[in-house]
């Protein structure tokens, strides 16, 4: 036990643990298989919008104003990219365009001139699913003359092309890469449609896909089962390219929203769950999308606990794990691909 112990710290000793009372192989039992496995790829990124019930509960006006950002959320955001940097790491932000309508974006230049990349989450964080003009976004159904006459895909297509302009003006950057807003199972797999949207509006990858797993009763302390399904959902949760040429990152789960917003979790019950998908992300040399916001974890996770904690974990496995931007998890799945 003693010679164990001291190759690991207490932090993933326990993890070890865990994951192997959940039927999950260990580094230790899998350590003769890693030299030949490639690295594991962990991104952290930050949809930058503001999420109904916070930051308190029955507050649901910042479903119409996604994009009118409080104090709280910037400050939030250039602290984590802070504190990501400071560990070695980095933090892929994706900016809904009516951020940018705010006096003041000197918090997210910071976050740019910083090195942390920033991409492109439609104008007024519009569903792109969307077959109908007012599905689009509750914006629209209160205000329907903001439509103008335009069709679905005339909506999403403006969306998508605003926020870049917006990025190109008020921050000098160019958008890297583009996420919907919100996920989805089937991700764009039967809407080549919006595939080749993207890849006109000059997109080589997106970030779309969510896949389905067990959630927890609200309030209730998630059970074995739960996190065993999340760890299945996060195996299906890698890259892929479409027909198109087009390359999807799926969100890796849980998400903050389905962890806090709708299961009510502790933070302690959030940070198991995301321990344990990235040492099975780096054991299997796979990619980890950590999905949050920063409306929501300024409440949750007001120290910064698990931007800490992916750090310190990529940190702890060498050269067996990096983080990385989505970019980067593109680049080698386009290398595969040709």
């Amino acid at each position: 036990m003693t010679e164990l112990y001291s190759a690991f710290t207490r932090r993933s000793f326990m993890s070890i643990l865990t994951a192997s009372a959940l039927g999950i192989r260990t580094p230790i039992a899998r350590s003769a298989e890693t030299s030949t496995r490639k690295k594991a790829q962990i991104a952290i990124t930050f949809d930058l919008e503001m999420s109904r019930q916070y930051p308190k509960r029955n507050i649901l006006e910042w479903d119409f104003q996604k994009g009118n950002l409080n104090s709280e959320t910037k400050a939030y955001s250039l602290k984590s990219a802070e504190v990501a940097s400071e560990s070695g790491g980095q933090i892929h932000f994706f900016c809904v365009g009516r951020v940018l309508e705010q006096k003041d974006v000197g918090w997210l230049k910071k976050i740019s001139e910083m090195g942390h990349p920033i991409g492109n989450h439609t104008y007024d964080h519009v569903n792109v699913w969307a077959t109908k003009p007012q599905q689009t976004q509750f914006r629209f159904q209160r205000s329907p003359w903001l439509l103008g006459g335009k069709t679905a895909e005339q909506v999403i297509r403006q969306n998508i092309r605003l926020t870049t302009d917006a990025m190109k003006q008020r921050l000098g950057i160019e958008p890297d890469g583009f996420r919907t807003p919100g996920g989805s199972n089937s991700a764009l797999n039967k809407r080549e449609d919006l595939q080749k949207m993207l890849l006109a509006e000059g997109f080589e990858w997106v970030s779309s896909g969510y896949p389905q797993h067990k959630y927890s009763k609200p309030k209730e302390e998630p059970r074995k089962e739960i996190y065993q399904s999340i760890l299945q959902a996060q195996q299906r949760a890698q890259p892929y390219v479409y027909p198109t040429g087009l390359i999807e990152i799926p969100m890796s789960p849980i998400s903050d929203v389905g962890a806090f917003r709708s299961s009510y979790w502790k933070l302690k019950y959030f940070l198991k769950s995301v321990e344990l998908c990235v040492q099975q992300a780096i054991e299997q040399g796979g990619v980890f999308d950590f999905l949050c916001h920063p409306s929501i974890m300024y409440v949750e996770d007001p120290n910064f606990e698990t931007i800490k904690l992916i750090c310190d974990l990529v940190n702890q496995a060498g050269n067996r794990a990096e983080i990385v931007g989505l970019s980067d998890i593109a680049k080698r799945v386009s290398a595969k691909k040709n």
